[in-house]
């Protein structure tokens, strides 16, 4: 099925720098009470805050900025030595009330409509599976979104981010390699230490987001760093 694109242009955006590629993609919820408000917010001039695309839980996908423009979405952030996440990411907005309005599940029109709006998107950009990252991940000491109720597997098994297969055992990471996968680590990024932790959950093991770092967290980032030991 078709999207249903809505235009539904933010004056929030700016050139991207020369020569920066595009090679992330960042997912977040609105955290808004209404997808009215969240609309009016990410298009409002005072607010200088954008994202390329919001997609309603009904499945419309609302069209802010242009793709080779830079959106206003990831703020103070940081992923893999770059700092500038704006610079070189799409961002996609998902309407949900979040953690501070009655946090809920995403439905299935919703995430349907952004499977295949990342595949379109992962057909223009060469946007590598461990690239596609929640606010979370990239700012882990302000944000929470997408949450612990996103499904980071069900997207990963179309195609669309990286999830652990079969988990080893007697995993010898430590949390501080974190910064191994892409994380902000001190002395790269001031964030205490347990905030990353509880954001690696958040993706990856959301059953648990105690912050505490464990055997299961050092098999679940061991699998997930394998692949690119033998890249």
């Amino acid at each position: 099925m078709a999207l249903r694109k809505i235009s539904c242009p933010s004056p929030n955006h700016d050139a991207r720098p020369d020569g920066a590629p595009v090679d992330i993609l960042v997912l977040h919820y609105t955290g808004m009470k209404s997808a009215e408000e969240a609309l009016a917010r990410l298009c409002d001039p005072e607010a200088k805050v954008s994202a390329h695309y919001t997609i309603g839980r009904d499945g419309r996908v609302f069209v802010h900025v242009p793709e080779e423009r830079r959106a206003w979405h990831a703020g103070v952030s940081f992923w893999a030595g770059e700092r500038n996440i704006n610079a070189r990411s799409i961002g996609i907005e998902l309407v949900n009330p979040g953690h501070e309005f009655g946090y809920v599940e995403f439905p299935d029109a919703q995430i349907a409509a952004l499977l295949d709006l990342s595949h379109e998107i992962l057909q223009r950009h060469p946007i590598p599976p461990q690239r596609v990252l929640g606010h979370s991940d990239v700012a882990p000491a302000r944000k929470e979104d997408p949450g612990e109720l996103f499904p980071w597997e069900k997207l990963a098994e179309f195609g669309i981010g990286l999830w652990p297969s079969a988990l080893p055992r007697n995993a010898e990471c430590s949390a501080q390699d974190l910064a191994r996968y892409g994380y902000g680590l001190a002395p790269d990024m001031d964030v205490p230490l347990d905030k990353v932790v509880t954001a690696f959950q958040r993706h990856f093991r959301p059953a648990d987001i105690s912050g505490t770092w464990d055997g299961e967290c050092a098999a679940t980032l061991a699998a997930l760093l394998a692949p690119r030991a033998v890249g």
